[in-house]
């Protein structure tokens, strides 16, 4: 039985910051490749930030690149994301992921074996 429940979504105002997270129960944690992904309105859901099983090594979009951050503690099985200078076109449904027996973290979302059931952010101008 594997579950990913997220939390930190909320609302906020351009410029400002919201963290993520993602906890996992019922798998191996530090073993799986974990993702952030997000889907706004009317648009598909698209690979926002990655990151593989040591923490050592870390994708994002190019969209989220220098605001955004994707880190991990194994011990409380927890990803995180740290979000920075928000934008409205930020605002999304933001759901984490996670992917089995792989070295790096795919961008593709069919890729993936477990979601979380979302949390929404939404940034105002």
């Amino acid at each position: 039985q594997v579950q990913l429940v997220e939390s930190g979504g909320g609302l906020v105002q351009a410029g400002g910051s919201l963290r993520l997270s993602c906890t996992a129960s019922g798998l191996t944690f530090s073993s799986y490749a974990m993702a952030w992904f997000r889907q706004g309105p009317g648009k598909e859901r698209d690979f926002a930030a990655g990151i593989g099983w040591s923490g050592a090594r870390t994708y994002y979009a190019d969209s989220v690149k220098g605001r955004f951050t994707i880190s991990r503690d194994n011990a409380k099985n927890t990803v995180y994301l740290q979000m920075n200078s928000l934008k409205p076109e930020d605002t999304a449904v933001y759901y984490c992921a996670a992917v089995p027996l792989r070295l790096a973290p795919p961008t593709n979302p069919n890729e993936y074996a477990y979601w979380g059931q979302g949390t929404h952010v939404t940034v105002s101008s």
